[in-house]
């Protein structure tokens, strides 16, 4: 009778996570920032059509990097979970915490439990009423959960672009300087990048109930004229 192969706990978890980390890597990179209209959203995303930001409840937006077809079914379930809660109770009852813990909770079962883990990043954001209040949370393939303030990076260059974002991040900053920071720290040492490269959207304070906008077409062009000339 063979003896089935023998491979220890630790190291199963230690290859999953390797194997996650590796192709959330070849993702482009995603930023969120707090400032004064809002929770601004930048992507590294040159797709027209395929979307990384979108927004998941009236002041909630979802935001990933990693293999598309499961982050989007993650955001799928994400809305499904939140217009239910709000129709059964009531639409303030709805929280971008409450949707971190659930996807936390999946990511974490998945990594655990099934034989490959979720290859994803995400960003669960809520705008409120003062920057200050604004909630961020980065939760991880393994389902480890972040609540970050003013500022998040996901994708393969996080650390690089979290390290910039502390030297020139500025929580009272003006939509036009949000974008243009999120452009250059997304651009690296290449420099900004421009709107075709970006996806942007904007949780925008001064908004009641659906606060969620895509800035696109000629306002990013202009929201970015100052750093294309410089």
């Amino acid at each position: 009778m063979s003896m089935p192969f023998y491979v220890s706990p630790e190291q199963v978890m230690k290859d999953r996570a390797e194997y996650a980390r590796k192709n959330i890597a070849r993702g482009r990179d995603l930023v969120a920032l707090c400032c004064a209209p809002g929770v601004l959203l930048v992507a590294d995303n040159p797709s027209r059509t395929l979307s990384k930001i979108s927004e998941i409840y009236d002041r909630i937006a979802f935001a990933a990097v990693g293999k598309y077809n499961e982050f989007q079914m993650l955001k799928v379930a994400g809305i499904r979970s939140a217009d239910l809660k709000g129709f059964s109770y009531s639409r303030e009852d709805v929280s971008a915490r409450e949707l971190a813990n659930a996807y936390a909770q999946t990511l974490g079962q998945v990594f655990t439990h099934e034989m490959k883990p979720y290859e994803v990043e995400l960003l669960v954001c809520e705008v409120g009423p003062i920057t200050d209040a604004d909630e961020l949370y980065h939760i991880f393939y393994d389902g480890v959960v972040i609540d970050e303030h003013g500022f998040s990076a996901i994708g393969g260059n996080n650390e690089q672009i979290l390290t910039e974002l502390r030297e020139q991040y500025d929580a009272g900053a003006s939509l036009q300087d949000a974008v243009q920071l999120g452009a250059k720290v997304l651009g690296g040492d290449d420099g900004p990048l421009a709107a075709e490269q970006l996806e942007v959207a904007l949780l925008d304070r001064g908004r009641t109930r659906r606060t969620f906008r895509r800035i696109k077409n000629s306002e990013l062009d202009d929201l970015l004229g100052a750093i294309a000339g410089a």
